[in-house]
């Protein structure tokens, strides 16, 4: 097999997973670069994090990863690179330096052009518009639309969600209620937030959609894997019982069970190989019982942070990336639509019997709490030292501290 290095961009519980994905699956260690350390990627001994401050800057970006490649053609001449994006901001800025990056490293990633089309929600909504996809009742607004007070006239009733078209520009603005979406059920509140989010420097289209009713329950979440010759290799589908309540990380899954269905697989797979993807691709979407349609609310252009839960059923994603990127294996055009039979976890036990809704999937989650058929991205057993697991263990304790402050029942908002 050739010798290769992974190197991973980002220091969260994504990145700790694609770490642990080729550890699982070939026994090494990978490389990562970010600008800031996260606690995930702490004291462990599959990673080798560089912290740089500036790392997030396009240039520092380029010289930093191009520094490296130079070191390892020196000591290592034979052994292929293969770059990974773990975040928004890094597979933006490995879009923008495709041309400079490709020399020394093998990656997936999108032209700038379709990057954008598909990174602002109101360009991939309008993308989905034409290969006939479901997303929700939408009104895009813009900065001036705000200030002639466009957004009080919607055309669907309250209550709506809210949330920037550009994800990357929110991280940089900060103000007093800010969260990453938001939920309204009257219109001076939505008037209240919007005003402060532009006061506050966001420049950006803003998001304002129809509420689909129904609690976390009503969420799918899909990973698919497009090799660099835009055939979709593999997809597999989760049904997220609950998410974290916390205001700056809504949105982010923390129990998901397995699920299949090919009226999602097949449609999102003609969308993928016709628009010319490659890569990892990630959806975010959520049942509408109004009109029995899964609706999607957007694409990360990477695996999502709770990919893991792909490589726990049985998918390990590392092996998609080296044989695609590597060992460009033959594939014979039969997309692999996946099946599981684990349970994913971001939290304790005890969060899951006390907060996910009652009903038949809680049920068949804790059958598999109770046959051992669960497992989460931190906990790895080969990875696990004493200082790693102390950091496990508060890492949950701000979780049942989050919960018991933030947690509320999306369905109590019909």
């Amino acid at each position: 097999m050739t010798s290769f290095k992974p190197v991973l961009l980002g220091s969260d519980i994504n990145a700790y997973g694609m770490a642990r994905t080729f550890h699982e699956a070939y026994g090494i260690t990978s490389d990562a670069f970010a600008h800031f350390q996260l606690s995930p990627t702490k004291f462990s001994n599959i990673i080798d994090m560089h912290i740089d401050p500036s790392f997030g800057e396009p240039e520092t970006f380029r010289r930093i990863l191009l520094d490296y490649a130079h070191r390892m053609q020196t000591t290592h001449p034979d052994t292929k690179l293969l770059l990974i994006p773990c975040g928004d901001l890094y597979a933006n800025l490995l879009s923008g330096s495709e041309d400079s990056l490709r020399e020394f490293f093998v990656f997936n990633t999108l032209d700038p052009k379709l990057n954008k089309q598909l990174s602002y929600k109101n360009t991939f909504y309008e993308t989905c518009e034409r290969y006939h996809l479901p997303y929700p009742a939408t009104k895009v607004v813009t900065q001036d639309d705000v200030m002639r007070g466009a957004y009080r006239q919607l055309p669907f009733d309250y209550p709506v969600a809210m949330k920037p078209a550009d994800s990357a520009a929110w991280l940089d603005i900060d103000f007093e209620g800010r969260k990453k979406a938001f939920i309204f059920d009257n219109p001076d509140d939505l008037e209240t937030i919007i005003k402060r989010a532009y006061a506050a420097g966001y420049q950006a289209e803003m998001i304002i959609q129809d509420f689909i009713p129904g609690s976390d329950d009503h969420m799918r979440v899909l990973n698919a894997y497009v090799d660099h010759h835009h055939r979709v290799r593999m997809m597999f589908l989760g049904h997220p019982l609950l998410e974290d309540p916390t205001p700056e990380a809504v949105g982010n899954y923390a129990a998901i069970l397995p699920d299949y269905n090919e009226d999602v697989f097949r449609p999102i797979k003609t969308f993928l190989e016709d628009i010319g993807y490659e890569g990892v691709a990630n959806f975010d979407m959520k049942y509408d019982e109004r009109d029995n349609t899964y609706k999607l609310f957007e694409i990360n252009l990477r695996q999502g942070r709770s990919s893991y839960f792909v490589t726990l059923n049985g998918y390990n994603l590392a092996k998609y990336f080296v044989d695609d990127l590597i060992e460009d294996t033959p594939f014979d055009g039969n997309t692999v639509f996946g099946k599981g039979e684990q349970l994913w976890l971001e939290i304790p036990r005890s969060i899951f019997r006390d907060y996910v809704a009652a009903g038949a999937d809680k049920d068949k989650g804790l059958q598999m709490i109770r046959d051992g058929r669960w497992g989460t991205t931190l906990e790895y057993r080969r990875d696990m030292n004493p200082l790693r697991w102390l950091m496990i263990k508060h890492m949950f304790s701000i979780y049942r501290k989050r919960y018991a402050q933030y947690f509320v029942r999306k369905a109590d908002l019909k």
